[in-house]
């Protein structure tokens, strides 16, 4: 994918309302992947693409501010992380969001009351052409709480729209990596996790069913807690389960039989063996991190992954992670490029970090792809995005400029 091209970048101010973006090589990440060569993207002043298309057939309009870059793909977009959450200082009580360990079972808690959308990580992340995050509690407890979606130029969230998802799911924790660590109440086995987990959902089964009485006074009072767990029992956010061994895949495709709730697995670094049964399950998969150390629970991870979730038709995406030291945010286009490098078609790489995520995320009519109608949000590179020695050297979020860093 070596494109060799020279890069020229004319700088905007955030300020303009609309803005022209050409380049050698556009990926829309539409259809076939298929890119495009010599292209132009119109950005109307509703932060939205108005054109996409040859240069030759696209004339830009007079006035409007033009960028130029040798490569633009669709922003790119984390499918799991913590950033914003997890802070730059690495200090407990400062930073350090994104796991709440005084009990086991916490669906309540929402990404959004501990998200810093100012913190320097959020905004590394931006000048590497990351316009879009799936963030929010991390694995390490049985029921650890939300996730949510929120693009990397929101700095303070005041309310529901300045997020793509308020909540996007519930991350839940299976194997030993959830098990006690502080609180006596934590299981300590995975016959413990699972019953624990049955129970809470057997629980919000009964919450729902005392909330379809036809007689308002017989409702249950308000439980956050149930409230939240029954919201992936009426399906409208998935469980997002890590599980990395094969028997800790199995119990959740188990669980998710029982009781129908939306399935995403998280990490699931023994995919391989289980491929056909996911298959089945329509589950999708956000990729384990290949930076991810290849030691307990992820031991037997690969490189190829990726390759064989598309080889069985499977959807995933690629994330950032998390992992209990530093570096705690990490740049997803790295897992692509490490994928492609492993049996991965590159087309499918760079997908995988931008419309496959948001069909993950349900968010494909927004962002994900290059076309009139959607965000205008575009990574630039001065090269092909999977080389090492490519740097990104703009960001644009709704179609204004939020980054020129050469990164």
């Amino acid at each position: 994918m070596k494109t060799g091209l020279l890069l020229i970048f004319f700088l905007v101010s955030p300020a303009m309302a609309q803005l022209a973006v050409k380049a050698r090589v556009v990926y829309p990440m539409t259809g076939d992947l298929a890119p495009l060569s010599d292209a132009v993207i119109l950005c109307g002043p509703d932060g939205k693409i108005q054109q996409i298309g040859l240069a030759a057939g696209i004339p830009i309009p007079a006035g409007w501010p033009v960028v130029e870059a040798a490569v633009v793909v669709p922003g790119l977009i984390d499918a799991r992380s913590t950033v914003g959450l997890s802070g730059v200082l690495n200090w407990e009580r400062r930073d350090q969001e994104q796991l709440e360990t005084s009990a086991p079972v916490q669906p309540e808690l929402r990404a959004v009351d501990g998200y810093n959308g100012r913190d320097p990580l959020v905004a590394w992340l931006r000048e590497l052409g990351v316009t879009t995050v799936h963030t929010g509690h991390a694995p390490g407890a049985l029921v650890s709480g939300q996730t949510m979606v929120i693009k990397t130029n929101r700095a303070s969230v005041v309310d529901a729209n300045d997020l793509l998802a308020p909540v996007a799911g519930i991350s839940v924790t299976l194997g030993s990596d959830g098990f006690a660590k502080n609180d006596k109440s934590a299981p300590g086995t995975r016959a413990k996790s699972v019953a624990l987990l049955r129970a809470e959902l057997i629980k919000a089964q009964e919450y729902l069913t005392k909330l379809q009485i036809a007689d308002p006074s017989k409702h249950p009072d308000r439980d956050l807690h149930l409230e939240a767990l029954a919201s992936t029992l009426r399906r409208e956010v998935p469980l997002i389960i890590t599980a990395d061994r094969h028997h800790d895949i199995a119990a959740a495709l188990r669980l998710q039989k029982e009781f129908g709730f939306r399935l995403v697995l998280d990490s699931a670094a023994e995919a391989g063996l289980m491929l056909d049964e996911i298959k089945a399950s329509q589950a999708a998969v956000i990729v384990h991190p290949t930076m991810a150390r290849a030691v307990g629970e992820r031991e037997n991870l690969k490189f190829t992954t990726a390759a064989d979730l598309l080889a069985a038709g499977i959807p995933f995406a690629f994330q950032s992670g998390h992992e209990d030291y530093v570096p705690k945010t990490r740049v997803v286009l790295f897992e692509a490029a490490m994928a492609a490098a492993h049996g991965l078609p590159p087309g499918q790489a760079l997908a995988a970090c931008t419309i496959r995520a948001a069909e993950i995320l349900g968010l494909q009519q927004k962002i994900g792809s290059l076309e009139p109608g959607k965000d205008a949000d575009l990574a630039l590179y001065d090269g092909d995005p999977l080389e090492t020695t490519t740097h990104c050297v703009g960001t644009i979020i709704d179609g204004r400029q939020v980054s020129r860093e050469r990164r």
